[in-house]
């Protein structure tokens, strides 16, 4: 009996989650030590994902060609460059750098699911996809909390923690993950050299294509309402937290945990019980609705049970969507194009990443913080609309 590969995808995304989780509740706090005030924050945000819109779907692509593993291996190199080189920096312009480096080579996550849509059947893989939900729940459960306790001696402890965890990743890539996906039972390996066009970003019909597909363009613009509540909730939540509650990055590594521990209560064998009754455009459309007026509610907290309420509703809210609608997606391509459509998602998250931070960041900077707490739920309400709009 071959071994499953979720095993080794799951420790490959744990262990990056961890080390991100363990970045971005610190990030804003170490860079407005060097300088930078909350606008500024935003656009050290949105560097990265600026940098990941160029390279996730020209990495999705290569991948398609030249198989996961290597390009996997790539993507995780330049996140190890990049946390050692934040570590050893004092000074603002070089933490731009750093992130642009990691940006340039981010497709961890694209890459992995991609792999899982190789070796997993259509109807199986909202549960397969839970595999990255549960590690997301976990890494961010345990990733803020371990961040924030480092950071009460140093704020480089943390990162560096990151750069050890990002070695560990590339070292289970190596040695755990096959470098052939082994494909289901009765699904033949297909050749990977259609369309090699595609690779280029620039070209309008890389997107138009299938944005043009029928049921798969209602799908990107769910994806990409979830990306810009997701992306605008965790671009201001430390911003938030320390202009509304005067917390630091432990307190808000405090509350990310709890946060992470409501959201693991929904994924894994839970979610695929609410898919198998349900079905994956109506546990979306939930998950959406919750989400939506969770984050709306943010507006109104003004203590931590409050804080860990609304969140944890908005982080449970977001397991309900994010693994049903990538399964949609993936459903609605040939198994030829599971890189290319998972890379097209990943550009709509690094644009949601690209224009909301400096938008959220901003508002709480001229102390508009309930205006970022509508944005982010108003987002997930608008996924509620289009889940309507959808075909049955």
């Amino acid at each position: 009996m071959r071994r499953s590969p979720l095993l080794p995808i799951f420790l490959i995304v744990f262990v990056d989650i961890l080390g991100f989780t363990m970045i971005i509740p610190l990030l804003p706090f170490y860079a407005e030590k060097m300088g930078a005030n909350d606008f500024t924050v935003g656009l050290l945000l949105s560097s990265y994902a600026l940098c990941q819109l160029i390279a996730g779907p020209i990495l999705g692509r290569l991948s398609d060609r030249y198989g996961r593993k290597p390009l996997l291996l790539i993507s995780q190199a330049g996140t190890l460059a990049g946390f050692l080189l934040l570590a050893a920096t004092h000074q603002l312009w070089l933490v731009f750098v750093s992130r642009i480096i990691d940006g340039i080579t981010a497709g961890n996550l694209s890459l992995a699911q991609a792999y899982i849509a190789d070796v997993t059947v259509p109807e199986k893989r909202a549960q397969s996809f839970a595999v990255i939900g549960i590690a997301f729940g976990v890494g961010f459960t345990i990733g803020p909390g371990i961040s924030g306790e480092l950071a009460r001696g140093s704020y480089t402890w943390p990162i560096l923690a990151a750069a050890a965890l990002s070695f560990t990743s590339i070292l289970c890539t190596t040695f755990l993950l096959p470098r052939n996906p082994p494909y289901p039972e009765g699904v033949p390996p297909e050749t990977r050299t259609d369309h090699p066009e595609r690779a280029n970003i620039f070209h309008p019909g890389v997107y138009l294509e299938y944005l043009r597909r029928p049921g798969l363009g209602n799908l990107f613009l769910q994806f990409l309402a979830f990306a810009f509540a997701f992306s605008t909730f965790f671009a201001g939540f430390a911003l938030f937290s320390q202009a509304r509650l005067h917390y630091g990055p432990t307190e808000v590594g405090h509350v990310l945990l709890a946060v992470g521990l409501l959201g693991i209560l929904l994924q894994g064998k839970v979610l695929g019980l609410l898919v198998d009754k349900f079905g994956e455009r109506l546990v979306a459309r939930a998950g959406f609705l919750s989400a939506g007026v969770a984050g709306v509610a943010i507006a109104l907290v003004h203590n931590t049970a409050a804080m860990i309420a609304t969140a944890g509703g908005l982080g449970m809210g977001s397991g309900l969507v994010r693994a049903p609608v990538t399964s949609l997606i993936t459903r609605k391509a040939g198994r030829r194009e599971q890189g290319a459509v998972l890379g097209i998602t990943q550009s709509l998250q690094s644009i949601a990443q690209i224009l909301s931070p400096p938008i959220a960041t901003g508002l709480i900077g001229l102390h508009l913080e309930n205006f970022w707490a509508f944005l982010a739920g108003g987002f997930m309400l608008c996924g509620v609309l289009l889940s309507l709009r959808s075909e049955t």
